[in-house]
């Protein structure tokens, strides 16, 4: 799961109702305000696409810093950071490989600025009042890397919308967000993320028993892929139902990288080497221990 940020309703006095007939490919542009179409199609769908909001630089600057935590954390048999656990695997020549990496922006200045840049503060505003990054809260700035090689912690995704974690807490899901940088061109036979528009809007039934979370990885009629190039910049409600598809290729080819912003406003809670894992935490080990024992 993701890292996610509690959203607003869109501006007193903005009636947002250009977006609603766009194509659902539609790539925007993140300029100063989120415009009115830009609410319009985010509400009706769920999802928006900013069109390469970093530059190649940046994402060669933040996959080398993060690259070179995660090998400081393999030779040190690191299993967890702050309580969330790394999610390990096996890359394409064998070797040990974190497919799922935590609180990036504690451990690289360099992350550290990127999320902070100022260019961002539409989506801050988008998001709400007083909203802040969560560098050392929930799972911090979260980079997911899918690789599709025997023994990869991480070839896919199932099914599911962030919003679980509401319900582990005995609470209904508030509307959210997730927001996320892609570092690769990701076309249909790359596997990629896949959304169904307009599922943030469903009942409880349906948010509850609409899929069986992480375990079904079928093809959905009414799904949207959702292709990338590097930079791109990614928002999509938290409620609403998402997978990431295996790629076709294998090996190296088959890598596919991704980085969640958590953008936040509720309580300041931050985590250090003494926090406990939270409960979603265990039910995604029980889930990815049951696939690995059934597909043995």
């Amino acid at each position: 799961m993701s890292a996610l940020a509690e959203t607003t309703v869109p501006p007193e006095g903005v009636a947002p109702t250009s977006g609603r007939n766009l194509p659902l490919d539609t790539r925007f542009t993140l300029g100063a305000e989120i415009t009115p179409q830009q609410w319009a199609f985010l509400d009706e769908n769920g999802f928006l696409i900013f069109d390469q909001v970093a530059s190649a630089d940046e994402c060669a600057g933040i996959l080398a810093a993060a690259d070179a935590q995660a090998a400081k954390w393999i030779a040190a048999g690191t299993k967890k950071v702050y309580g969330i656990p790394l999610f390990r695997g096996r890359g394409v020549d064998g070797e040990e490989f974190i497919a799922r990496q935590p609180f990036n922006s504690v451990f690289s200045d360099y992350i550290r600025d990127f999320v902070h840049d100022d260019r961002f503060q539409p989506i801050r505003d988008l998001i709400g009042k007083n909203t802040r990054v969560g560098d050392q809260e929930k799972d911090g700035v979260v980079l997911n890397r899918y690789l599709n090689v025997p023994g990869s912690a991480y070839p896919r995704l199932g099914w599911h919308t962030d919003g679980l974690r509401d319900i582990v807490y005995m609470r209904m899901p508030k509307r959210m967000l997730n927001v996320g940088l892609h570092f690769d061109r990701i076309t249909r036979e790359d596997g990629g993320l896949r959304l169904i528009p307009g599922s943030h809007k469903q009942g409880v039934k349906g948010f509850l028993f609409g899929k069986a979370y992480f375990m079904d990885h079928r093809e959905d009629p009414n799904e949207v892929m959702v292709e990338t190039k590097p930079g791109d910049l990614t928002i999509h409600d938290g409620r609403l139902w998402h997978r990431v598809e295996k790629s076709q290729h294998t090996g190296q080819r088959s890598l596919r990288r991704s980085m969640y912003l958590p953008y936040l406003t509720d309580e300041y809670q931050p985590k250090d080497e003494n926090s406990r894992t939270p409960p979603y935490h265990h039910i995604g080990a029980l889930v990815r221990r049951f696939k690995q024992l059934r597909f043995k």
